[in-house]
Parts: structure tokens; C-alpha cells; sequence
């Protein structure tokens, strides 16, 4: 028999739909939950003349929640990084093969193992 630790987090006496086996990452998710239900709380006290409804804002403050590090970056004036985009196995038309291998992983360029 197996023995399995799970953390749950639970706000204003409700469990999330959520079940953590790693403890951190249960905080985490419960910060990123705090800190959305501020910005919610924040923009609908604003005052804002906008046509969302309730649902609109909480979602649109999870994702800026989420999204932390990136809105604090473009709030900061720098640019958001773009993700890559999925790689599709092919190489672009017009991409070199240099192109291509400064594209490569690290673990790709790592040098041999030797003496």
C-alpha cells in the first residue's frame, strides 16, 4: 500500500479544483490566486466606465496573476518576451544552417566529456 501526500488549497472554506502533490507549488498557486483576487478587486473599484461583467475581470486578473513577471516587465517599460514559436521539425526556407545551430540547446553544444 501506498501512502500519498496531496495539499489542496482552500479559500473562504471551498477547495480549489486543484490538487498539488508538491507543497511549493501549492503556495505558489495560492499567491498567484491572491494576488488576482487583489487586481479584481482593484479594477472593480476603479471606477472604470468599461462594459465587463465580474467574470471578465476575474479571468483578465488570474491571467495577469499568472503572468506576473511578464506585466511587470512591460509595466516597467521594457519589452515582453516572445515565446518561441513550436517547432515543427522543419528548418525555415531562408534559415542557414548557422542559423539553425545557434538555435540549438545547450545541452547541444555541450562539449564532449573527456580527460
Amino acid at each position: 500500500m501506498a501512502v500519498i501526500t496531496k495539499f489542496v488549497v482552500v479559500r473562504n472554506g471551498i477547495e480549489l479544483d486543484r490538487v498539488f502533490l508538491v507543497k511549493k507549488e501549492a503556495e505558489a498557486y495560492d499567491k498567484m490566486r491572491d494576488a488576482a483576487e487583489n487586481l479584481a478587486a482593484y479594477i472593480k473599484g476603479a471606477g472604470l466606465e468599461i462594459g465587463l461583467d465580474g467574470k471578465a475581470i476575474d479571468t483578465i486578473s488570474v491571467f495577469l496573476a499568472k503572468n506576473g513577471p511578464e506585466v511587470t516587465r512591460i509595466l516597467k517599460g521594457m519589452k515582453p518576451h516572445v515565446p518561441p514559436a513550436p517547432a515543427t521539425g522543419e528548418e525555415k526556407k531562408d534559415e542557414t544552417p548557422a542559423d539553425t545551430a545557434k538555435r540549438r540547446t545547450p545541452a547541444a553544444k555541450a562539449k564532449p566529456k573527456g580527460k
